[in-house]
C-alpha cells in the first residue's frame, strides 16, 4: 500500500502538477532571483555606472538634483529607482544593480503575460519567461547598473498591451498603455520605438467584423489618447532647464536625419553586420533559428508572428539605418520578439514529440548555447562568453573598475589617521566618481579630478603633497609625464588583461 500510495504521488507530480503554468512559473522567479544574485559583486563597478550611481546620490540627497542625469542628455527615471532603493540598500553598487534586477524580473513576468496573450497558451509564456531566464543577453545586463534592462522591460509591456488594445479596443487598455510609454520614455529614448511600431498593431485587426469604419474610429480615437497621455508624462522633463540636452546626446548614437540623408545606406551594411554578430553571440544560432521556423507554419497564428517580427526587424533596421555609434546593449530590448517566437517554435515541438526523452534532448540542444554561455558569466566574469566589444567596456579595458576597491579600502585607512588629498586622472566618469561614491562623506579626503594630464603637475598637488599624503590614480594612459614626482605604491590588471591596461596608485613625492 504504501509503495502503491508513493507512485500515486509521483504521478500526480509529474501528469498534474508540474503542467500547471504557475507552479513552473514559481519554479523561474526562484531561479531568477539566485541566478542574479550569484556573485553579483565580481565584476566592479565601471565607468557607466558610477556615472548613474553618483547621480543618484547626489539627487537622493538633493531635491533640487532630481533631473541631474539631464545634464547628460539622459531620462532620469531610472536614477529615480535607484535613489529609492539608496534609502534602503547600503553599498551602492548593490542598489544599482539591484534597480536592473527588479527591471529584469519585470520583464520576465512581462514575458510570461506577452506569450500567453499572443497565441493564447499559457505554456509559451512559462517557456519565453524560462528563454529570459537563461539568455546570457538578459541575464548580463540584468546584474548591472545600466538603463538597458528596465528599456526592456517596458517594451514587453508595451508589445502585451498592444497585443490586447488592437484585440479588445477599450479605453481602460488605452490609458494604461498611454501610461507605460510615457513611463518608458522618461526612462530612454528608445521607448519611442514602442511608440512608433503601435500602427504595426492593425495586421491584428479584425478587417471582416461588422462596423469596420465605427471600429477602425474607435482604434485610432483611443490610440490618440495613449499617444496624447505618453506625450503628457513625457513633458514632465520640461521642467528642467536641461532638457534640450537629450536631443544633442541623441545625435551622438544616432544620426539625424539632415545628416543621414546625405549616406542614407552608407552604414548600413556595417552596422547591421556587427549588430547580427552581437545577435548571435548572445542569443545563440540555435535560438534565434528556432524563432525563425516558426514562420514556416503558414496556416498557424501567422498574423500573430508577423506582428512580432516587426517588432523586432523594424528596430533592428531602423538603428543598422541610422545608427552612429552603437553598443550590443542598444538592441537588447529588440530581442524579446524573437524569444517570444522561439518558444512557439519549443511548444510545437512539445506538442509534436510525444517522447519525454526526445523532448528533453531537443530542448536541451535548443537551450545549451545560452545555458552555458550564462554558466560563464555567473562562474567567472573574466573568462565569459561575452562579445569581444562587451569585453572591452566592462571587463578588459580602461572603463572597467579592476582596482577601485582595493584603492578605496587604502584610502579608508589612510583617513584614518588624518588628512588625505587624492587626485584622479578624469573629471567625469569612472574616476572620480567612483572615489567620491564610497570616500564622499569623509571630511579627511578631498577628490580631485585632472584632466587634461599636463606635463607640468599641477602647483596645488606639490603644496599638498608637502603638508600631508597626497595621491594619484591613473586608469587611462599607462605612462605619468616624466616631470611628476611619483611613486608607485600599487598596480591593479584590468580583466584577463589582454589590453595591458593597468589601475595605477602613486603617491606624491613633495
Amino acid at each position: 500500500m504504501k509503495s502503491s500510495s508513493k507512485h500515486t504521488i509521483l504521478d500526480y507530480m509529474g501528469k498534474k502538477l508540474f503542467r500547471t503554468p504557475w507552479i513552473w512559473m514559481i519554479v523561474l522567479v526562484i531561479l531568477y532571483w539566485v541566478s542574479r544574485f550569484i556573485n553579483l559583486t565580481e565584476l566592479p563597478i565601471f565607468t557607466d555606472e558610477a556615472i548613474y550611481i553618483r547621480w543618484a546620490q547626489i539627487g537622493g540627497r538633493d531635491a533640487s538634483w532630481r533631473f541631474i542625469s539631464l545634464t547628460d542628455g539622459k531620462q532620469p527615471l531610472f536614477t529615480w529607482i535607484m535613489m529609492a532603493l539608496m534609502r534602503v540598500i547600503r553599498d551602492p553598487l548593490v542598489a544599482g544593480r539591484f534597480t536592473s534586477i527588479l527591471s529584469g524580473f519585470l520583464g520576465m513576468i512581462g514575458m510570461y503575460a506577452l506569450g500567453a496573450e499572443a497565441f493564447k497558451n499559457k505554456r509559451i509564456g512559462v517557456l519565453a519567461s524560462a528563454l529570459y531566464l537563461i539568455c546570457p543577453f538578459t541575464l548580463f545586463y540584468d546584474r548591472i547598473a545600466l538603463y538597458d534592462s528596465l528599456v526592456s522591460a517596458f517594451f514587453i509591456w508595451n508589445l502585451y498591451l498592444t497585443f490586447l488594445f488592437v484585440r479588445h479596443n477599450r479605453l481602460d487598455v488605452a490609458l494604461i498603455l498611454g501610461l507605460t510609454l510615457g513611463a518608458g520614455m522618461l526612462n530612454k529614448t528608445s521607448a519611442f520605438m514602442s511608440l512608433y511600431l503601435l500602427p504595426v498593431s492593425l495586421i491584428l485587426f479584425d478587417w471582416r467584423a461588422k462596423h469596420i469604419y465605427i471600429r477602425l474610429a474607435r482604434f485610432f480615437g483611443f490610440a490618440f489618447i495613449s499617444v496624447g497621455l505618453s506625450q503628457i508624462i513625457y513633458s514632465i522633463l520640461r521642467l528642467s532647464p536641461y532638457f534640450y540636452i537629450i536631443a544633442q546626446k541623441d545625435t551622438i548614437f544616432v544620426y539625424p536625419f539632415s545628416l543621414w540623408i546625405t549616406h542614407p545606406i552608407e552604414f548600413f551594411i556595417g552596422n547591421s553586420t556587427g549588430m547580427f554578430d552581437w545577435l548571435i553571440g548572445y542569443v545563440s544560432w540555435p535560438v534565434f533559428l528556432s524563432a525563425f521556423f516558426s514562420l514556416c507554419f503558414l496556416k498557424k497564428q501567422m498574423l500573430e508572428k508577423i506582428l512580432l517580427l516587426c517588432w523586432w526587424c523594424l528596430p533592428f533596421c531602423g538603428l543598422a539605418l541610422f545608427g552612429r555609434v552603437l553598443y550590443p546593449r542598444h538592441m537588447l530590448f529588440m530581442i524579446m520578439p524573437l524569444l517570444i517566437l522561439s518558444a512557439w517554435t519549443i511548444d510545437l515541438l512539445i506538442e509534436r514529440i510525444k517522447e519525454r526523452a526526445a523532448q528533453i534532448i531537443l530542448i536541451g540542444f535548443l537551450c545549451s548555447v545560452n545555458l552555458f554561455s550564462s554558466y560563464t558569466i555567473l562562474a567567472d566574469i573574466k573568462t565569459a562568453h561575452i562579445p569581444q566589444s562587451e569585453r572591452n567596456q566592462y571587463v578588459d579595458d580602461w572603463p572597467s573598475g579592476w582596482g577601485v576597491s582595493e584603492i578605496v579600502t587604502y584610502f579608508k585607512e589612510k583617513t584614518a589617521e588624518g588628512k588625505v588629498s587624492v587626485y584622479t586622472e578624469g573629471t567625469f566618469g569612472l574616476l572620480p566618481y567612483a572615489f567620491e561614491i564610497y570616500l564622499g562623506d569623509d571630511k579627511n579626503i578631498d577628490i580631485t579630478g585632472i584632466w587634461p594630464i599636463q606635463e607640468d603637475m599641477p602647483k596645488g598637488m606639490a603644496e599638498k603633497a608637502s603638508d600631508h599624503p597626497t595621491y594619484f590614480v591613473m586608469y587611462q594612459h599607462q605612462a605619468y609625464p616624466f616631470r611628476w614626482r611619483l611613486k608607485l605604491i600599487s598596480e591593479y590588471f584590468k580583466g584577463l588583461n589582454k589590453n595591458a591596461v593597468t589601475m595605477r596608485l602613486y603617491e606624491v613625492l613633495p
